[in-house]
């Protein structure tokens, strides 16, 4: 009744008995209302900015970018209001989006749209120094951010889970995650094989969703073998269809011939099995116990583990259909299967590992729910946040955080491919002027991996709605390159303002111990404090809108993570703004990473002091005898 009561409250007392039956009948379908019925009868894409009735060039931007998390060939379920990673929404419900726009419409430059999880609660007078738009998504008082509340305060639409990007309404399509995984793959490839060039070595994987759909275009661009397990054909097809995924089957005899012919002769090839992951690992251990061959080299899994009972993580020992029907007839046993799947799962890694095999978690609490489920993951003598099996943070992107490097990104409003061939141009010339300056030869190593990106980035055809680009920069290299752009839109050669944004997985934007912080060994990783100052700092700053949510990446109650979206418009004010918070948004992370101990951030932080540019930041000194803590224990 009270689930029904809240979604009434939108509509007047005349159409209420029409709606009261159809949201009855939602709720008990699917445990949440919809209001399927609203859902817009438009073609949901990021329209030209010009296009958009608004009051401010602000709130068109904003509307630019919420229609393009929606859009059906972004977003994952759009009829569900669902971006990526199964369950991240935008908004709760089709008449929080109507109403949203509606504001948005009317809005000026001294008000400001606030949203509490979907939910849009009005506007109200602020400044023109101050955002636009203000977004909180899931904040839950800390005893009560259980997974089991959230299922019952989401489902009375008071709550909703908003992953990153999703509920921020900065979501590129899958670029952002093809970049990360490129980068990820590249730099794995470094540590553990100690290779540039991976041609003939094979990266096995799962999930070809909403993310993890990535992961068949990044083995090619990187030129390795990568081998992507798929319960869901629809997913399959799809990614096959768009030409991310080169070849498809169903047959692990196949799976196998093939993934030798393409080591033999060095192949690139990004092969889609229509199958479950795990099926994939025991065979390829069968393969090892039998023929002595070890036909993988690196390893990850990227299934919504966040999610697992709810259709993020299907087990090896039902069908896809069969899980479906058991998972909403029979929750408790559905867990079940899925548990001892994940022991499986596990089993399997554990048996390759022993061999020169390197697996890594990829932040999307695989290890954390297998460990929950009884699995082999432990660590001995490790702390919480460790496992037998490194986070990609902890091994591979913790070292390049704490040198400010993290996916900044940004979107041209005006929809015009060539404003986007402008950008990567200037964004190509910050990069290799900065090399040309002189820098360290570790973030020389970053600039060139990105410099070669952007560059490849037309060739791969990695533009999903909105004309976006991703890269990932440090703070000289975002602020010279919003300048750049700024300064493009003030002489015309761009022809509409730009959105710049990142990914909330960034240096300064999340607090997840079991991710993003995983590599922070102070005792403050289940701190949220960065988070939440990124948040702040970003809008006393000069951001157009900032957004903090409960979840994202690792799962509800996991996560405390934020992001902002800042409008260019070729004003110096805006090149302002840009100035001041995009150096706060990355000094904040390099900063507390310095703080826990980190050699690399320690000597970042140091060299910005250096610059004069106003930070002053006190220095740790490090406790360098080990005896003097040893002595002041003794009982």
């Amino acid at each position: 009744m009270l689930a029904l009561r809240n979604a009434l409250r939108y509509f007047p007392p005349d159409v209420q008995k029409l709606l009261a039956q159809e949201f009855a009948q939602e709720l008990r379908q699917f445990g949440h209302i919809y209001m399927y019925r609203f859902c817009p009868n438009i073609e949901m894409r990021a329209y030209p900015i010009d296009q958009y009735p608004c009051r401010t060039r602000a709130a068109a931007a904003i509307m630019h970018m919420i229609m393009n998390n929606l859009d059906p060939a972004v977003a994952q379920f759009p009829q569900e209001l669902v971006t990526y990673g199964g369950n991240g929404q935008v908004f709760s419900n089709w008449a929080q989006f109507w109403l949203t726009m509606s504001y948005l419409s009317k809005m000026t430059e001294e008000q400001t749209l606030v949203m509490y999880s979907g939910h849009p609660l009005g506007l109200f007078p602020s400044s023109p120094g101050a955002p636009r738009l203000v977004i909180t998504n899931g904040m839950v008082i800390p005893n009560y951010s259980s997974k089991t509340e959230y299922e019952k305060l989401f489902a009375l639409g008071v709550t909703m889970y908003g992953q990153m990007t999703a509920g921020s309404y900065c979501y590129i399509g899958p670029q952002g995650i093809v970049h990360g995984t490129v980068l990820t793959v590249l730099n794995a490839g470094r540590r553990y094989l100690g290779l540039e060039d991976l041609a003939g070595k094979v990266f096995v994987t799962s999930g070809l969703g909403g993310m993890s759909g990535a992961q068949a275009k990044a083995a090619a661009i990187v030129g390795c073998i990568g081998v992507i397990a798929e319960v869901d054909k629809a997913a399959l097809v799809k990614r096959h269809r768009q030409g991310w995924l080169m070849e498809v089957t169903d047959s692990l005899d196949h799976c196998i011939v093939r993934l030798r012919e393409a080591r033999k002769k060095k192949e690139v090839l990004s092969l889609g099995y229509h199958g479950n992951v795990v099926d994939l690992w025991e065979r390829l251990v069968h393969e090892l116990d039998t023929t002595g061959e070890l036909l993988v080299d690196l390893g990850s899994d990227q299934t919504s583990c966040h999610n697992p009972f709810n259709g993020g993580y299907y087990p090896v020992q039902l069908s896809f259909s069969e899980a479906q029907s058991l998972m909403s007839s029979n929750p408790a046993a559905f867990k079940h299967l899925v548990q001892e799947s994940l022991r499986r799962h596990v089993s399997a890694i554990n048996r390759l590992a022993q061999e020169k095999f390197f697996f890594w978690d990829y932040g999307n609490a695989f290890l954390l729910e297998a460990q929950r489920a009884g699995a082999d993951v432990q660590k001995k003598g490790a702390n919480k946040t460790e496992f037998r099996y490194p986070s990609y943070v902890q091994h591979i992107m913790g070292d390049i955080f704490s040198q400010g490097f993290g996916p900044f990104r940004w979107v041209c409003t005006s929809g015009d491919p060539q404003d986007l061939a402008v950008t990567d141009h200037l964004a190509t010339s910050v990069l290799e002027k900065a090399i040309a300056d002189g820098v360290k030869a570790s973030v020389k190593l970053q600039y060139m991996d990105n410099i070669r990106w952007i560059r490849e980035a037309a060739k791969h055809q990695l533009v999903v709605g909105s004309q976006a680009r991703i890269l990932y920069s440090d703070q000289k290299g975002r602020v010279a390159i919003a300048v750049a752009i700024n300064q493009a839109i003030a002489s015309g050669k761009i022809k509409a303002p730009v959105v710049l944004s990142r990914d909330h997985h960034d240096v300064s934007g999340t607090d997840s111990p079991f991710r993003e912080t995983s590599n922070i060994y102070d005792g403050s990783a289940f701190c949220a404090d960065m988070a939440v100052q990124n948040f702040v700092g970003d809008a006393c700053r000069g951001a157009t809108w900032v957004a903090l949510h409960n979840g994202g990446g690792v799962g509800w109650g996991e996560v405390i993570n934020g992001g902002f979206g800042l409008v260019l418009d070729g004003t110096s004010q805006a090149e302002q703004k840009a100035r001041m918070m995009l150096s706060w948004d990355v000094s904040n992370g390099v900063a507390r990473r310095c703080w826990s101990g980190n050699p690399k951030a320690y000597e970042i932080i140091c060299q910005t002091m250096q610059e004069n540019n106003g930070l002053v930041v006190t220095l740790p000194h490090e406790v360098a005898d080990e005896q003097v803590l040893q002595q002041a224990l003794r009982p």
